[in-house]
C-alpha cells in the first residue's frame, strides 16, 4: 500500500487554497502529504498508526525538499486529537474503508484497507475538534462508504463543498467519490474524472491532474 491510485488523486484533487497548517490521517508512507507539501507552504503533520509505514514515511520526509515542512506522528488519530492543541485549515486523508470483508493474512496490509482501528465515526469526531471554524476536511471513499460517511457528517454538523466522482474507466461505474467537507454551508459543486480512456491509456482530464507528480508527463 506505498503508493495507489486513491492517494494520488487525493493529493492532487485537494484544495490548499489559505491552509497553513494541515493534518493528513492515517499518511502510510507519505505520499499525500508530501504531494500537499509539494503545492503548498503549509506545515503538514501526519499521524500513522502502523509502525513500518512511520519509518517509511520519516524516511521519505527526510529524503525530500520538504523535510523541514513535514513532522510525522506514529500513534492513532484519536490518541493524537486527545493530546493536540493544534487547529487545522485542512484535515486530508486516505482512510481505511472495509467494514465487513474478509481479511488478507498479511496485518498490515490488513491494517491499511480495513476500518478496525479508524472508523468514519471516529473520523468525524476527530476532524470535527482538530478543524479550525473555517478548516475543511478532504477524504476519498469508495461510492456507497462515501454515501455513509456523508450521511454521519451530517450529525457532527459538517457540510458537504465539493464531491468528485471518478470513474476507471468510460464504461464502468463510479468506483471513487472524493469529498471536502466544512463546517460551514457554501456552494455545493459536483464534478468527474475517467482514468482511463483505454487500456493504460489515460484521459486528458487525469494527466492534467497528477502531471506535477509524474516523471514522464
Amino acid at each position: 500500500m506505498k503508493v495507489g491510485t486513491d492517494g494520488v488523486l487525493l493529493g492532487a484533487w485537494t484544495d490548499t487554497t489559505g491552509a497553513d497548517q494541515i493534518l493528513d490521517i492515517g499518511t502510510g508512507t507519505g505520499l499525500v502529504a508530501l504531494m500537499l507539501a509539494q503545492r503548498s507552504r503549509a506545515h503538514i503533520d501526519a499521524v500513522e498508526l502502523d509502525e513500518d509505514a512511520c519509518i517509511q514515511a520519516r524516511e521519505n520526509v527526510m529524503r525530500s525538499p520538504f523535510s523541514t515542512r513535514i513532522s510525522v506522528y506514529q500513534c492513532s488519530i484519536q490518541d493524537y486529537a486527545a493530546t493536540s492543541s493544534q487547529r487545522y485549515d485542512l484535515i486530508v486523508s486516505n482512510p481505511p474503508f472495509f467494514d465487513n470483508a474478509y481479511k488478507a493474512l498479511h496485518k498490515a496490509r490488513n491494517l491499511a484497507r480495513h476500518s478496525d482501528r479508524l472508523d468514519k465515526v471516529d473520523l468525524l469526531q476527530s476532524a470535527q475538534q482538530l478543524l479550525s471554524e473555517n478548516g475543511r476536511l478532504a477524504v476519498i471513499y469508495p461510492t456507497e462508504e462515501a454515501q455513509i460517511l456523508h450521511q454521519k457528517a451530517e450529525a457532527f454538523g459538517f457540510f458537504c463543498h465539493r464531491k468528485l466522482y471518478v470513474k476507471p474507466t468510460l464504461n464502468s461505474p463510479i468506483k471513487r467519490v472524493i469529498m471536502e467537507l466544512g463546517k460551514h454551508q457554501s456552494e455545493y459543486q459536483e464534478t468527474s474524472l475517467t482514468i482511463e480512456a483505454d487500456r493504460r491509456i489515460y484521459t486528458p482530464e487525469f494527466i492534467a491532474l497528477i502531471k506535477d507528480f509524474y516523471l514522464k508527463y
